[in-house]
């Protein structure tokens, strides 16, 4: 993905969308998100690099502004990567409640979420 998940909305949104979580720090080596587990939540990286990793391969590093676990979230599945973080990180924390309210509230958000699940599956 070339821009991040943020990139895609406006400074205001942004601030709507950050408010609904709970800022939370990681050190490096967490892995707040384990292949193959029920989904309950989803993070936006603020700061730190993390590697997102399939049967222990690393298949992607996210950063700065990009959303995590939102695939298994919007797909209602279990999750198809585990997530480890390279830095420490820090995140905000979106529960499942929190993701269904903001894609209620904001149907920018759900659009964007879909886009971004729809890529890093090749539905494109």
């Amino acid at each position: 993905m070339a821009e991040s998940f943020f990139s895609m909305f406006t400074t205001a949104e942004i601030a709507k969308i950050s408010s609904a979580g709970t800022n939370v720090t990681l050190p490096e080596g967490w892995s707040p998100i384990w292949e193959s587990t029920p989904a309950d939540k989803a993070y936006v990286i603020l700061k730190g690099t993390v590697s997102v990793r399939h049967h222990g391969e690393e298949i992607a590093q996210l950063g700065p502004g990009d959303i995590m676990g939102e695939a298994a979230l919007v797909r209602r599945s279990l999750r198809t990567a585990s997530i480890v973080a390279l830095t420490p990180l820090e995140l905000i924390h979106f529960t499942d409640e929190t993701i269904r309210r903001l894609s209620i509230e904001m149907p920018k958000f759900a659009e964007a979420l879909e886009a971004v699940a729809a890529e890093r599956f090749g539905d494109q």
